[in-house]
């Protein structure tokens, strides 16, 4: 019996990212198709962004989901500390940004399977009190607060020991008589 060499995989590198192909054939077996967002075949249909239910967006070996839930669109971007509400008008201007990064953008077509939170959101809308930010972003924000918050208990003490020597000297200052 003659063994067969290993040869690497197209579909996925040595870091575990997948080819669109492979995300491509795995939403086949929902019904679900991609089309490329700036193709000719897809800009000739002349079709609204926010008519669409959700995009999948590429850039080098980062993926990430924008998609409709209800009737609200989430940039549901992993490096985000959570998802970020999208405004109907805003969608097309953050695609259009994206593609200008270098981004791939796909439109899924079809119908995406029930969800509990499509459900929830068809009946309620939802209201973002703050954008989520950048995972890195949110670390170093809470590395400055740390830093920050460290400096002014530093600020503190010295404040004190010169409010204490102030009060030294003026104590001195108004025990010693004149002669």
């Amino acid at each position: 019996r003659e063994s067969i060499p290993m040869q690497p995989s197209g579909n996925m590198d040595d870091s575990g990212f997948f080819s669109i192909q492979v995300i491509s054939n795995a939403l086949r077996v929902w019904g679900l198709e991609l089309i490329l967002f700036n193709s000719r075949e897809y800009q000739s249909l002349m079709i609204n962004p926010i008519n669409e239910n959700a995009f999948i967006c590429n850039y080098k070996e980062h993926w990430f989901t924008i998609r409709k839930l209800g009737q609200q669109w989430f940039n549901l971007n992993s490096l985000l500390t959570g998802p970020e509400l999208i405004s109907d008008t805003y969608l097309a201007l953050f695609l259009a940004q994206l593609q200008q990064e270098g981004y791939s953008i796909f439109v899924v077509q079809g119908n995406l399977p029930d969800c509990e939170a499509d459900q929830i959101l068809g009946i309620m809308k939802v209201q973002q009190q703050q954008r989520p930010k950048l995972i890195g972003e949110a670390q170093a924000q809470t590395s400055l607060n740390r830093v920050l918050a460290l400096s002014r208990q530093d600020i503190d003490v010295d404040d004190e020991e010169a409010d204490l020597r102030r009060a030294i000297q003026l104590s001195m200052q108004g025990t010693i008589a004149p002669l």
